[in-house]
């Protein structure tokens, strides 16, 4: 059975929620399903355990949609994990002294500008609050669940920032924004505590891939800087031989009912639509494109190698290639495409043109056009069905 120590040299790092998730995921029950509105009634004790001892709250735990019990310490105390405020960025020449071609990188494209975010370093800090083309985004990493995930930080006329309480649910993030000082599930962008109870944020489209994919799509791309005003041993994996398909420690944690659908630790490729759409890395790997349709959205996943598990290896570039994913809404101008994976890349059937990872029309009849991204999440998969215990399970 794997251990996973404290780096002494960081106890309040990420590596120490580690020690809590036991005590959590005990104490959990497998959801029903998430409601946006629905209050829950906490007495007294169960809020003085959301507090916690030494942290200094401005919640309003009055308000409250989630039984109390599911969230409990995750090590570290309110930003114990320090969110980064106030992001360097550094050329792809100066990212390249230090980032191997299977780093994986969160990837952000608006207005004009792209930014890339290493999980080498989200692994960290787990929130990156920052701007692209003028739009403020939180860039979030919660590592326990694989959940890379990018929102738009503007709700209801104000922009907000967020920090790590240092609590998890489901043994996801919880975050929380600095204006009301709500808390916020990662996996679902929704306020489950405070003022802001059931508000939601917008998610925004982005791909975690290769760094090699990333210069190559993106040769003028802003990398996020190691110069964070923090000391942390970057590119350095606290969470060594988490997702091992062989020997993960999920068992050793998750005490809860699984959904046998998929193994709990498969990374999954996952879209918000309907009840909720996935598919496996290992089906995807074999057919390598999926077109499918929820309600009115046709859209197409592509699945590709080349990029590492950040969870797997001492160092994140050595990890396991677990491959990256992108999606695309199928819809161009008047007609919808049909992709398939052939000669090296991803053509459609109906024009032939050939395609690359961010959408691009790059040969053929279509060249120079673009499809849109659609927002989406590579989850482990338990981490993913917990909370959308609904979602559909792609098959081939």
């Amino acid at each position: 059975m794997k251990t996973f120590p404290l780096d002494a040299r960081d106890a309040h790092g990420p590596t120490a929620r580690l020690t809590s998730v036991l005590v959590f995921l005990t104490a959990s029950a497998c959801a029903q399903g998430e409601s946006a509105s629905q209050e829950v009634r906490a007495d007294s004790s169960a809020v003085a355990a959301l507090i916690g001892h030494g942290d200094d709250w401005a919640t309003d735990f009055s308000k409250i949609s989630v039984p109390p019990e599911e969230i409990v310490p995750g090590g570290p105390p309110k930003d114990g994990i320090p969110a980064i405020d106030e992001p360097r960025f550094e050329t792809p020449a100066q990212a390249a002294l230090w980032l191997e071609g299977s780093d994986p990188l969160v990837v952000v494209e608006h207005g004009g500008e792209v930014k890339a975010y290493p999980l080498a370093i989200l692994l960290w800090h787990e929130i990156v609050n920052d701007h692209v083309g003028g739009r403020p985004i939180a860039v979030t990493f919660c590592p326990l669940c694989n959940t890379a995930l990018v929102f738009d930080r503007r709700l209801a006329g104000r922009t907000l920032d967020f920090g790590t309480t240092g609590r998890l649910r489901h043994s996801d993030l919880l975050m929380y924004d600095r204006q009301t000082e709500s808390w916020w599930q990662q996996a679902i962008g929704r306020a489950i505590v405070g003022e802001l109870l059931g508000a939601e944020l917008e998610f925004i489209p982005a791909n975690t891939f290769a760094w090699e994919v990333v210069r190559n799509l993106h040769p003028d791309a802003l990398v996020l800087s190691r110069a964070t005003g923090h000391r942390r041993d970057y590119g350095r994996n606290p969470y060594v031989g988490y997702d091992d398909p062989s020997g993960s420690p999920l068992p050793r944690f998750f005490l809860a009912e699984e959904d046998p659908r998929l193994p709990a630790m498969e990374r999954v490729v996952a879209l918000d639509v309907g009840d909720g759409w996935a598919a496996g890395f290992s089906s995807l790997s074999d057919v390598r494109v999926v077109n499918d349709s929820v309600g009115d959205l046709s859209f197409a996943v592509v699945w590709t190698s080349g990029a590492a598990s950040a969870v797997d290896r001492s160092q994140v570039s050595a990890g396991r290639d677990v491959g990256q994913t992108a999606v695309f809404d199928r819809r161009l101008a008047d007609r919808i495409l049909t992709f398939e994976w052939t000669g090296g890349a991803m053509r459609d059937r109906e024009t032939g043109s050939g395609w690359d990872l961010a959408g691009r029309a790059v040969a053929g009849p279509l060249q120079g056009q673009r499809l849109r991204g659609l927002p989406h999440g590579n989850h482990f998969w338990f981490s993913w069905v917990v909370f959308r215990p609904n979602t559909e399970v792609w098959k081939r």
